[in-house]
């Protein structure tokens, strides 16, 4: 067997173990991985790797009970719905013309590199091997690290601690710490797909699956070490497809999504969800269920009044309702973040760049991201 046929092999077992669906789906999952792998070596020859997906994770306001219709916002105010994303019919004023600035020069890595609507790069990872060298920002010093020992970087949205993962240390998390680099390794039996760290940074939410009963459990790892795991009644809360723990805008709560058991599935598509179902990461306890009919990709999918959030649907990215889990508008990605209630960022895939619309998804400002980032996945915090 070749290298390049090994390098191949390695790396579908490792992402079926890692970031597989649920036992339902895995044969399905391993055509799609081996299917991926062959597009991957393809555009490798040609052209290089694909852009990866933006993590997100920045700090968020308090989780409201009360209203219903507000999660993690502000106090209420008048609803955005009618003039949300880019589907909207109306536009309020004339068209803003685009900003387009400079690309970061070749020393990007010994200053903050700041991103359109001042929210900044906390760090940049890669998803598998070959692994590239990753970028975590040292918020002490100004500066990025850059580490290429481990095969996946999980920088905090705030805080001095990263998670790192080590394919020769199955069923562990490192915690590095960025002032000292020492690495703290915690055995945390095996996670699938990505880790999420809460918005404060003190954190980590893994998706942890007993692959000989099928079981779904929440894994709870502090940047201190500690590691707690909840497990879920998977009967009760029902999800299927890509299922995985993210966090709400305060970090009160763990989100995860739950699957419409009367709706038929499809390979072409991801599968309907009902909504999502809230969690306390203290001890596991389902806290609340919201009608959200989607994934949110991460905190920052929820909008700074709590009222809207961008959800990956059946159909694409959608702009939803908290309250009535009604769609409003068409996100421009999925990992749309808001930074305002009236400003939204994304990444550029074809282009590597980021991108800042307003509420009805019309362009104010795109700024390119260094060659070095194009592809890894990103993860965006606040200043």
């Amino acid at each position: 067997m070749t290298s390049r046929s090994e390098d191949a092999v390695r790396q579908a077992v490792h992402e079926l173990a890692n970031e597989a669906r649920l036992p339902s789906d895995l044969a399905g999952e391993a055509l799609r991985r081996g299917r991926t792998l062959r597009r991957r070596r393809r555009a490798a020859a040609s052209a290089g790797a694909l852009a990866t997906l933006v993590v997100l994770a920045v700090p968020y306001a308090w989780l409201r009970a009360d209203p219903p219709a507000v999660v993690g916002g502000g106090a209420p105010g008048p609803s955005t719905s009618a003039t949300v994303g880019p589907s909207a019919s109306t536009a309020i004023g004339p068209e803003p013309v685009p900003s387009a600035e400079p690309a970061p020069g070749d020393d990007w890595a010994r200053r903050v590199l700041t991103l359109p609507g001042g929210w900044v790069l906390a760090g940049a990872s890669s998803t598998g091997t070959p692994s590239s060298t990753a970028y975590v920002l040292d918020r002490d010093s100004g500066r990025y690290h850059a580490v290429d020992r481990y095969e996946e970087v999980w920088a905090p949205p705030s805080g001095h601690v990263a998670a790192v993962v080590d394919y020769e240390r199955p069923g562990e998390i490192g915690l590095l710490d960025l002032r000292t680099e020492a690495v703290r390794w915690v055995s945390t039996g095996p996670h699938i797909m990505t880790p999420h760290w809460s918005p404060d940074g003190r954190r980590l939410a893994l998706t942890v699956l007993d692959k000989a009963t099928g079981k779904l459990a929440l894994g709870v790892l502090t940047a201190g070490g500690s590691y707690r795991v909840h497990p879920v009644d998977q009967k009760k809360y029902y999800c299927t497809d890509r299922c995985f723990f993210t966090w709400t805008r305060d970090g009160r709560n763990v989100v995860l999504q739950q699957t419409d058991p009367t709706a038929p599935t499809s390979e072409s598509q991801p599968h309907a969800r009902r909504g999502v179902q809230l969690f306390s990461p203290d001890d596991g306890r389902p806290t609340r269920f919201l009608p959200v009919p989607g994934d949110p990709a991460g905190p920052w999918s929820w909008s700074p009044d709590g009222r809207l959030v961008v959800v990956k649907g059946q159909d694409g990215p959608r702009i939803v309702d908290v309250g009535n889990g009604k769609i409003v508008g068409t996100a421009l990605a999925d990992d749309d973040v808001w930074l305002e209630n009236d400003r939204l960022l994304h990444r550029d895939r074809a282009t590597n760049e980021m991108v800042l619309v307003d509420a009805e998804g019309r362009e104010l400002v795109r700024r390119p991201l260094p060659p070095e980032l194009d592809t890894l996945t990103l993860t965006i915090g606040p200043a």
